[in-house]
């Protein structure tokens, strides 16, 4: 058996999905947009789609951390899924947006992690799990208002 942990919160934001998902795709801007993100590095070339591969640095829990990031599926302007691999976990992030009238989105934010070789975590990671499980909603939160700031503030 093994054990996921899954975080999901949303948001409305003043701005058309359009709009919302061009801040949320802007990889070079993100540490702009992003408080909690310190760094990116931009791995492939092109426009944004599946196959697009980025470092993102971020401080969270006191701690720096950087993961490289996939996107495996991506729909514009409404949804796109991107998976990091790190220190034995598989990492899934979905941001999807959803129109709420001519000027207006709720935006999604939905990230999982799970042991990567499928094995059940042990009592201290499932501990960890939940006390992080928190500290990813926090942080996620804080994403969809800076993303929100971001989109009502350039326009």
């Amino acid at each position: 058996m093994t054990t996921t942990t899954t975080v999901v919160v949303e948001r409305r934001v003043a701005a058309s999905p359009g709009r919302v998902w061009e801040a949320i795709t802007d990889l070079r801007e993100m540490p702009r947009t992003l408080s909690g993100v310190q760094r990116v590095e931009v791995l492939t070339e092109g426009g944004f789609g599946v196959g697009t591969r980025w470092r993102e640095t971020r401080k969270m829990l006191g701690k720096e951390a950087t993961e490289e990031m996939t996107v495996t599926e991506c729909e514009p302007p409404d949804r796109y899924v991107a998976v990091a691999d790190s220190h034995g976990m598989h990492y899934v992030s979905e941001l999807s947006l959803r129109a709420e009238g001519p000027d207006a989105s709720v935006l999604r934010m939905t990230f999982s992690g799970g042991p990567a070789d499928g094995r059940a975590p042990g009592f201290v990671t499932r501990l960890l799990a939940r006390i992080g499980a928190r500290a990813v909603s926090k942080a996620l939160a804080k994403d969809l208002d800076d993303i929100a700031r971001t989109v009502t503030s350039r326009y």
